[in-house]
């Protein structure tokens, strides 16, 4: 296992050590523009990492040679703790992941438009003014807080009053799921609600979630079975005045295949 900083050119400019149960960096110097992180695996699976220490340990699942860009632009940092990716000593780690228990699958707080090779990822064919306080990755980014919008940490997922929107989450290799929850933005009465989505996974089975105006996870059962990606779309509005139905969290639960 490697950690590795690049800078803007692609040269590298620091290398980890092994430590522990894995490897680590100590980068002490200030994260410039066009720096990137890149992870390196003997072999692509399931992975305990840490790229800030704001954001803390998760288990992601990483291919052979994964790229984190770095977010240094103010609003590419607006998804994030004031401190993340800040100062000039950072604590990079990655180890092996010791066992497989059912938990949320889509939950990676490390995903990003730009990143390659690191999973779970989300993406979506619409995001409020482009902006990243309303990207796609803020519903897998593990945070819960949904009673105001627009500012760290109540980021959602925006959907710029698009009645067509829909979100893509991909694992990067098969899972074995069983449920899903939706916790919606409830930021009332700025925000609107959905009253029914629809899960559409890999093996093109069609999963209808109807949907309550609640500010607590949705739960909804499904047969357990193997996917490798999942499409909410259809997504029905309620009928107040509101214009503004968004998604704080989708949760993905099960295990490794």
């Amino acid at each position: 296992m490697k950690i590795i900083i690049l800078d803007a050119n692609n040269k590298e400019v620091a290398k980890s050590k092994k430590s522990g149960y894995g490897v680590s960096l100590v980068y002490q110097k200030k994260y410039e523009a066009g720096d990137k992180i890149r992870l390196q695996v003997e072999q692509e699976g399931l992975y305990c990492v840490q790229l800030d220490e704001a954001l803390g340990k998760h288990p992601i699942y990483l291919k052979p040679e994964a790229t984190f860009e770095i977010p240094i632009e103010e609003e590419q940092r607006t998804c994030y703790p004031a401190s993340a990716f800040q100062g000039d000593r950072h604590l990079l780690t990655v180890c092996h992941v010791g066992s497989f228990p059912r938990q949320n699958l889509a939950c990676n707080p490390y995903d990003l438009h730009e990143n390659k090779g690191i999973f779970p990822h989300a993406s979506a064919n619409v995001e409020t003014r482009g902006e990243m306080i309303f990207a796609a990755r803020n519903a897998i980014d593990g945070l819960y807080a949904n009673d105001f919008h627009g500012e760290y940490p109540w980021t959602s997922w925006g959907i710029n009053q698009n009645p067509k929107a829909e979100l893509h989450i991909e694992f990067g290799r098969p899972v074995l799921v069983d449920e899903v929850r939706l916790t919606l933005r409830s930021d009332w009465p700025h925000d609107s609600w959905w009253t029914e989505a629809t899960i559409i996974d890999s093996e093109g089975e069609v999963h209808i979630l109807p949907l309550e105006q609640v500010n607590t996870p949705q739960r909804f059962m499904i047969q357990q079975k193997t996917i490798t990606h999942i499409t909410l779309c259809n997504l029905k509005k309620a009928g107040d005045d509101s214009p503004f139905p968004a998604l704080t969290q989708i949760e993905v639960w099960g295990t490794e295949s």
